[in-house]
């Protein structure tokens, strides 16, 4: 580990991720105004697709990360068959999952039972495919549908909140399946895979349409809650958001879907970019 990963080991992670939802809610326009004017200038935050343009229209450091999309700013690639980017973000890894492993960054490797926090439902990803997305704070933070499909299942698994960005995936084992995450099981029309929500150091919440807040989460336990008569998404319907930006992770089963040759580290994607197909077999 590196010296930065070692120190936030030390961190007490979820009283700074409280402390820093609480501040990213501050509505105070003398202290706020300045701050998101020097942040959006910093970061280049494009707001010209944003419902709301203009960066007086935000009261919050909260609203501007969870910010709306104007109508037609988003165009989802292809067919029912395509696979959808559900995020605006960069791609930090993708690719087949090697009998249960999951490339996490070069010499580092977790489980797919690990990931989704079930030894069972995990049997049906080995051999299968795999694509995570990292979104930067300055990235759209909601979360859309790759595909249309109909909502199964949602898993809470708390954990720690270490960053998720590159230096700290290079350097801490396990990261993604340390870290507090919402698992999510979709059935498309085409078979059934799971999209995960990471949570990081700093994230105040994830939210689902359906379900509200979901971290953090109230005690240490795992839960899960089923949905067998679950609500039907459209491709591009929304997910949820994260209150501030993290990681978005997607695993298919074997041999039902082929991702695009060009999906390599670093490439940047949108809500909608096509970002593979679903197999006829699949």
């Amino acid at each position: 580990m590196s010296l930065w990963s070692h120190i936030q080991a030390l961190l007490p992670h979820h009283a700074i991720s409280r402390t820093v939802g609480h501040v990213t809610r501050w509505r105070w326009a003398p202290l706020v105004q300045p701050l998101l004017r020097s942040f959006v200038r910093q970061y280049n935050v494009d707001l010209s697709d944003a419902r709301r343009t203009q960066v007086s229209d935000y009261l919050s450091f909260n609203d501007l990360f969870t910010r709306e999309l104007a109508d037609g700013a988003r165009q989802i690639a292809g067919s029912d068959t395509t696979l959808a980017s559900p995020v605006d973000g960069t791609l930090s890894a993708s690719g087949p999952i090697d009998d249960s492993l999951l490339l996490q960054a070069k010499g580092r490797h977790y489980t797919v039972a690990e990931l989704l926090a079930d030894d069972a439902s995990a049997d049906r990803y080995r051999g299968g495919s795999f694509a995570t997305i990292y979104l930067a704070p300055y990235n759209y933070h909601r979360i859309h549908f790759p595909t249309e499909g109909q909502l199964q299942s949602m898993r809470l698994v708390p954990g720690r909140l270490f960053s998720v960005n590159t230096a700290t995936a290079q350097s801490v084992d396990r990261l993604f399946a340390r870290n507090e995450r919402v698992v999510t099981t979709i059935r498309s029309p085409f078979g059934a895979y799971a999209m995960v929500a990471v949570g990081a150091l700093n994230v105040g919440s994830i939210e689902t349409v359906w379900h509200g807040a979901v971290t953090p989460p109230r005690g240490r336990r795992v839960r899960t809650w089923d949905y067998p008569e679950g609500s039907t998404y459209a491709r591009g319907d929304q997910w949820g958001w994260f209150n501030l930006g993290s990681t978005v992770i997607l695993v298919w089963p074997e041999g039902s879907v082929t991702l695009n040759a060009d999906l390599t580290p670093g490439t940047v994607l949108r809500v909608g970019d096509d970002i593979g197909a679903w197999n006829a077999e699949g």
